[in-house]
């Protein structure tokens, strides 16, 4: 960059905004925000200026120049009132997000920030970084950080009692719970932001974020009726904003249909009028589960995970429930199929059933321990050998209760002879 400058004027942002190449318009916008000019109308352009440069910096992927434009901008923040120095920092840390592949950049510069806003003692924007900052040590699966990193942030923020931030914060604390498996901490983080979200207003894609959470850890409890209403309230909010999240709480919602045995409803729900807006792999996932869960067909399961790997076994929330259902489908279709046998080929029962002779054996040792059904494995035949049922004789349990009870006269007529002798 030159050392030269453009004055603060409206002509210059027309001037960029004319220009023939993005480079061009960016050179320009820089010579703009070197004005050393601090008049109020000078300020005021050279922020137009500042939010032109991060738009075209973040659509020419230019993640490092965004982070030394931060750096750079810091004496002109001294000029400007801290509300908008905030409104500006923020704004450029969401343009870096919005570029693919920048997780690490966004954690240093969000590092950065704060050291920069603690040493010029900026407490609110401090905050809003800190807890932008967690999320993305969230994602990034640094979650003994970013639990440090917020507990401490909720304490100051609670005597403060900033009730919008502090929505944010438990929100964030949930899912960081929830993702360490931790689900009692991560329904008291939500019952707290609840309780904050109802002393104030909270702007309705926030409050989709609260349905969409609630619906996930009762999903989680196997509470899918009260999820899906849940998942339906999230999907109304995000829908009505036009917001790309709305497609996955519809997906939960199909979730939720399949896991309580009405798949038949999902094909409904696509085609209604909400739910054709939304129609691509998503939903074509779901369907494809809902069919297989319809027709009992492990085969049609498993083609579904292979063809839709990315909507359904990449998803955590849908693959952990998935594997649960799979895990009982395939129990089902195994008790039923070796019913009628006391003796079978265990090559012949992946046959019938369509899957590979290991993954079937450690399936069938699995059901064993866990008294699904009573038998035991001779791998040197290659045979599952089924016993009876032992039946329970009920002379047992009442030969038990009947010496319970003489036990219990006889301590009654000891405590007796006991008071007499006394």
């Amino acid at each position: 960059m030159s050392s030269s400058y453009l004055p603060a004027t409206t002509d210059s942002i027309a001037q960029a905004l004319e220009a023939k190449t993005p480079s061009e318009a960016i050179s320009i916008l820089y010579h703009v925000i070197e004005n050393p000019a601090s008049a109020p109308d000078a300020l005021r352009i050279k922020e137009q200026a500042i939010t032109n440069l991060s738009d075209l910096l973040r659509q020419e992927n230019r993640a490092e120049e965004l982070r030394s434009l931060l750096t750079q901008l810091r004496p002109f923040f001294a000029l400007i009132p801290k509300a908008k120095t905030a409104k500006i920092v923020r704004g450029i840390i969401d343009d870096v997000a919005k570029i693919p592949g920048t997780s690490d950049l966004q954690i240093s510069l969000c590092k950065e920030v704060v050291q920069w806003t603690r040493a010029e003692k900026r407490t609110f924007l401090r905050q809003r970084v800190e807890a932008k900052l967690a999320a993305l040590l969230m994602e990034n699966k640094e979650y003994s950080e970013a639990l440090n990193l917020l507990s401490g942030l909720i304490k100051e923020v609670r005597r403060l009692d900033d009730k919008l931030l502090l929505v944010d914060i438990d929100l964030l604390e949930s899912k960081l719970h929830f993702s360490l498996r931790n689900l009692p901490k991560a329904k008291a983080s939500l019952t707290a932001a609840r309780t904050a979200a109802n002393a104030i207003y909270v702007p309705p894609a926030q409050q989709g974020n609260i349905d969409l959470q609630s619906g996930i850890l009762h999903a989680e409890e196997k509470d899918y009726k009260t999820a899906y209403s849940y998942f339906f309230e999230a999907f109304e909010a995000f829908n009505a904003l036009e917001d790309p999240r709305a497609v996955f709480s519809l997906k939960y919602m199909l979730l939720c249909k399949i896991m309580v045995s009405q798949a038949d409803d999902v094909a409904s729900i696509i085609s209604s009028k909400a739910g054709l807006q939304y129609v691509g792999p998503e939903l074509d996932a779901m369907k494809a589960v809902a069919d297989a869960h319809a027709k009992r067909s492990l085969k049609l399961f498993e083609i579904a995970l292979h063809d839709f790997k990315a909507q359904l076994e990449e998803d955590p929330i849908v693959h952990r429930h998935l594997s649960s259902l799979y895990d009982t489908l395939l129990e089902q279709n195994l008790c039923r199929l070796i019913e009628p046998f006391s003796r079978v080929e265990i090559a012949h029962i992946a046959e019938l059933i369509e899957l590979p002779v290991d993954h079937l054996e450690k399936k069938l040792s699995q059901m064993i321990l866990d008294k699904k059904f009573s038998g035991t494995l001779d791998q040197g035949a290659g045979c599952l050998v089924i016993f009876d049922d032992p039946k329970t004789d009920a002379i047992f349990p009442a030969t038990l209760e009947t010496i319970s009870n003489i036990g219990k006269v006889v301590d009654s007529l000891y405590v007796r002879s006991a008071k007499i002798m006394a």
